[in-house]
């Protein structure tokens, strides 16, 4: 369901894109793609030609880093095509100018995000589980989500050295929150409504609202669970359900 990048050799620098979400970003030529491209570029001193192509599968400003993936994946595939041999680090480096997402999606596999997003540790051993993706089709911007919060940020939790099981899992989230969901929710009121239904779907152990919306999320004891309950949400709607890919997942 995410993303997909690819480069190969060009004579200019340039994007194609395509996709179910493509249009969204119709209006954008300079997206964070090409943005990823003259950053690496510059650094390495290059004039920097290829031909990215990008399938949009993910809606824009969503908050699930779906920019900040490409980015990262431009990074990654550039890094590859001019051979310039460069480490995860540096390039996450690279990435931090881009934007406070970019650092954790080059390194592509699950993490613990502090500070502005470039902080970065290793998560609990995930179990397997279903995760359910739900958008209202409302675009949010994250700033004007910052602005609308008022008070302080939640306490840094305690987690284990791994869950178990996804119910183990769920159970702890459980106790911990999203500080921007109630800003989110004032500026766009359908995140409520997409939580409600979420978490009345069967087998849902926990929703939350995924970074600062409107996107919510659903953990659920497996992919079908997930992918059942994402089919039964209102079509108008963005949804994906399923498994979580990964060896170690």
């Amino acid at each position: 369901m995410g993303d997909a990048v690819s480069a190969c050799a060009g004579e200019i620098l340039s994007l194609a894109i395509e996709g179910a979400e493509s249009g969204a970003l119709a209006a954008e030529p300079d997206n964070l793609v090409l943005r990823a491209a003259r950053v690496l570029a510059e650094a390495a001193g290059l004039e920097g030609h290829a031909l990215l192509h990008l399938l949009k599968r993910l809606p824009v400003a969503s908050g699930i880093g779906g920019g900040s993936a490409d980015a990262a994946a431009s990074l990654r595939a550039l890094n590859q095509l001019w051979g310039l041999g460069w480490g995860e680090a540096r390039l996450a480096a690279l990435g931090a100018k881009l934007g406070a997402d970019v650092p954790v999606c080059v390194g592509s596999r699950p993490a613990r995000m502090e500070g502005v997003g470039e902080v970065l540790s290793a998560t609990p051993s995930l179990p397997r589980f279903g995760l359910l993706l739900a958008n209202p089709r409302e675009a949010l911007a994250t700033p004007a989500v910052f602005r609308a919060r008022a008070g302080g940020f939640s306490a840094r939790a305690s987690l284990p050295q791994a869950w178990g099981s996804a119910a183990a899992m769920a159970a702890d989230l459980a106790g911990l929150s999203n500080d921007l969901e109630a800003p989110a929710i004032g500026l766009c009121p359908p995140i409520a409504e997409v939580l409600a239904a979420i978490s009345a779907s069967p087998g849902c152990l926990l929703a939350r609202m995924s970074g600062s919306g409107a996107t919510c999320f659903g953990i659920f004891p497996n992919a079908a669970a997930a992918a059942s309950a994402a089919a039964a949400l209102p079509p108008a709607w963005w949804c994906w359900g399923g498994g979580l890919h990964g060896a170690a997942l």
